[in-house]
């Protein structure tokens, strides 16, 4: 790091870096602190076998506080941040580069600060503290007429490995009218890949000093060097007055150039076609890569020629380029072939495949992408163009499939045996064989025993034919993206008066670009009739239908309008999503709930609360609601909830028909109760409110109790209670002499012990009226805490 000591000039800007480097090329972050100290110094380290133990300096405030120099304000600085002479001084540093900023010293003195300095490792799952130092240092402060040096540094920097950098650096001396005369200034270079070595030739060589001087800093990073994180190189230029003192100390200007080192692309990607037991294949191949120390090479295809060239600093690829990765190999590979996951490449489509170099962890950072390598296949692949519902039933479904044929490259014929096997699977499942066709132009095949109502289905279409190029019969199977039916669901909204049609597919086609028409059927034995189209998006569709009433049943299905984009003859196809029914029922309003309150003074006067085998009973009554707006009042029965507090779970425990419900035998009577309305369709409304049965709260004290020794009425205590978590009770005498306290029983159980002077000589307080403070809480769902004041006469 830069040295810890340094100065600093009154109404200028203070700099200082302290040229922090990790050398496992860890992230490393800056925080100021406030400054420790060892309690008893060197005396009190020794004695704890030379262990120190900082702690934080009492009363430490930064040296920007207003309080150490009321009034002081910045000065015009145009580095960052830039300098407001409105603003109050400030003391900040750059939590990525360490950078101190002090704008500006306004009273002379001897500052101590201290910051943090972070070490931070990047993981597969984020970003992780690994360690962190502290590092305290001293700022003299002077009254000059000096001015400090003004330095001019180039703009942070991208270089590729193996490829060199250079650094012009130059600094003035500050002048002004009534200032000292400028003196020659000295360069500086603080960075962690100074000084030079063998395999890291960095140098900085100063050029000239004098009150202009001027430096070079030139560096040729190696493939190690690789890093997400830029490199720091801290330039810092000094002045050097005649006889440097308090009055005229010597001044710094300190510029940071961040250098961030990037892997190069790999070389010469190119991609020829191929075909293999999967179909379609690219061999995808590229110079061996100059930086074997990468941790693998990712490669990335998209759809269509691509036109894209990196900036300098651009490593991997853009979001929204259309790219995807397709593989990845280590380093010393210089081949890769896409076979699109063993489904194989569509004939017709051009493809882009490009490669860049990952690099490993803790460093880790990428390469610039390579050159383009575009791929065209001729001829056309074999594509799924309808999975078309035609019947709904549970057993007699019937859906017809469609796709094109193919055609082979540059007009020639494909080698027989040929054909397409079709296989079908539900949603997502593993896909079964249904049909193989061997006549090429037969491309439709009706798929019939199927339970449409329940399922949707998924389709794969498999081209396979022979290849005898070399000599020997080889089958070629080529696999078409998959598609799946259109399944439509219904949610009917008894309080909105409306009935949601949503469908979904997965296909390869797009539906997007034209709208979707919605059927309805109005009578089980009426005809399906348009009532909308929704344009819907790549995968699903919604539609509101609010021409609906209540207690009728309604059946929908949806026909969507696909298209593959630039195929001409492939613009409307045409597919329908299974029929599904539903009837619109009335929501019943939700009921108000509430529940007679406990007759607690019966429970006070109770010899002991809760009494043993007592069991209890909770009265409950409610009422019509008029929520939500547009329910139905004709519930037929209502189902009951209980919970033993108000954040459940809630039990169903009976239902009735009554708007009242006595719930009995109860061991303990706190419990929380719901209700729900159900009408004549068995449509439920909302649970109603959460009515509580809370626990009676009371806490009865006697005002006499005798500790004489005959086994009765000995302690005091409650005479009855409900439950009770805790209690703390304070005694006094009648000149309000505290004589007992405790929070040990909830039940106080207080003997008549007292105090050093307030006893006898047995150890007991003295007959006589008392005057006792219980703060108690009970036990209750609501833990609640009351005060209760009073006396008590003791007698003995």
């Amino acid at each position: 790091m830069a040295p810890a000591l340094d100065k600093a000039a009154t109404e200028q800007v203070f700099l200082h870096n302290p040229a922090a480097y990790d050398a496992d090329g860890d992230s490393l972050s800056f925080k100021l602190r406030t400054c420790q100290q060892v309690l008893g110094g060197a005396p009190a380290a020794k004695s704890n076998k030379n262990v120190a133990v900082p702690v934080d300096c009492s009363n430490y405030t930064y040296p920007d506080n207003q309080a150490l120099a009321p009034g002081a304000k910045q000065v015009p600085y145009t580095g960052v941040p830039a300098g407001d002479p409105t603003k109050n001084a400030i003391l900040v540093q750059d939590v990525h580069t360490g950078q101190i900023t002090w704008n500006a010293p306004a009273r002379a003195g001897i500052y101590n600060i201290a910051f943090t300095v972070e070490e931070w490792r990047r993981t597969a799952n984020g970003f992780r503290q690994i360690g962190s130092v502290i590092r305290d240092m001293q700022i003299i402060v002077s009254p000059t007429d000096n001015l400090p040096p003004m330095l001019t540094a180039p703009p942070d920097v991208c270089v590729v490995a193996n490829q060199p950098v250079t650094l012009r650096i130059s600094a003035t001396d500050g002048s002004a009218p009534g200032a000292a005369a400028p003196t020659p200034i000295t360069l500086f270079a603080y960075s962690g890949v100074l000084p030079p070595t063998a395999s890291n030739p960095a140098a900085f060589v100063k050029n000239t000093t004098s009150t202009t001087s001027t430096g070079t800093f030139t560096w040729t990073p190696d493939c190690s060097r690789v890093s997400n994180q830029p490199y720091l190189v801290v330039f810092k230029a000094q002045d050097s007055p005649p006889n440097p003192n308090v009055t005229t100390p010597i001044l710094i200007d300190e510029k940071t150039v961040r250098i961030t080192v990037v892997g190069p692309p790999p070389q010469n990607v190119r991609a020829v076609a191929a075909s293999s037991s999967a179909g379609l294949v690219s061999l995808v191949t590229w110079d061996r890569y100059s930086c074997q120390n990468a941790k693998n090479l990712l490669i990335f295809r998209r759809e269509g020629c691509y036109n894209y060239t990196p900036g300098p600093c651009d490593t991997g690829l853009p979001a929204g380029s259309g790219y995807v990765q397709v593989g990845s190999v280590p380093p010393t590979a210089t081949t890769f072939t896409d076979d699109n996951a063993g489904k194989g490449l569509t004939r017709g489509k051009a493809y882009s495949y490009r490669v860049y170099a990952m690099f490993p962890l803790p460093s880790g950072g990428a390469s610039i992408v390579s050159n383009e390598a575009c791929l065209t296949f001729s001829g056309r692949s074999a594509v799924l163009t309808n999975v078309d519902v035609n019947t709904t039933d549970a057993t007699t479904g019937q859906i017809t499939v469609k796709w094109t044929q193919p055609r082979a490259d540059n007009a020639g014929t494909f080698g027989a045996p040929y054909g397409y096997r079709l296989s079908r699977s539900i949603g997502a499942g593993a896909p079964a064989l249904v049909a193989t066709l061997t006549n090429l132009t037969d491309t439709t095949y009706v798929d019939r025993g199927l339970n449409t109502t329940a399922s949707q289905y998924t389709y794969t279409l498999a081209f396979f034919n022979t290849d005898r190029s070399t000599g020997t019969a080889v089958e070629k199977s080529e696999t078409s993206p998959t598609a799946t039916s259109v399944r439509a669901s219904l949610v009917p909204d008894g309080i909105a008066k409306t009935i949601t049609v949503n469908w979904a597919y997965t296909v390869p086609w797009d539906n997007s670009q034209q709208p979707s028409r919605i059927y309805r059927q109005d009578t089980p034995t009426g005809t399906f009739n348009q009532i909308a189209t929704v344009t819907p998006s790549a995968t699903s569709g919604t539609y509101v239908d609010r021409a609906v009433v209540a207690g009728q049943q309604y059946c929908y299905y949806v026909q969507t309008t696909g298209q593959y984009a630039g195929v001409p003859y492939l613009l409307n196809l045409l597919n329908n999503s299974q029929q599904v029914c539903t009837t619109l029922q009335e929501v019943p309003c939700t009921p108000v709930l509430s529940v007679q309150p406990l007759n607690c003074d019966s429970l006070a006067n109770l010899p002991s609360y809760p009494a043993p085998g007592q069991l209890y009973q909770n009265n409950l009554r409610w009422t019509v609601g008029n929520t939500p707006a547009g329910c139905a009042t004709n519930a037929v029965y209502y189902r009951l909830f209980r919970g033993t507090t108000q954040a459940g779970p809630f039990v169903l425990i009976d239902s009735t028909t009554q708007l009242t419900y006595s719930d009995r035998n109860l061991p303990q009577p706190t419990s929380c109760y719901q209700v729900q309305a159900v009408a004549a369709s068995g449509q439920r409304s909302g649970l109603s409110n959460i009515a509580c049965q809370n626990d009676c709260v009371f806490f009865l004290l006697p005002n006499i109790f005798t500790p004489n020794g005959d086994g009765v009425n000995e302690v005091f205590r409650p005479k009855t209670s409900s439950p009770i978590t805790t209690t703390h009770i304070q005694i006094f005498n009648r000149w309000g002499v505290k004589v007992y306290e405790s929070s040990a029983d909830p039940y106080i159980n207080w003997t008549g012990g007292g105090v050093a002077g307030e006893s006898t000589s047995s150890g007991l307080v003295s007959n006589g009226v008392y005057y006792y403070l219980a703060e108690v809480q009970f036990a209750d769902a609501a833990k609640t805490k009351r005060t209760y004041k009073g006396w008590v006469e003791v007698v003995r």
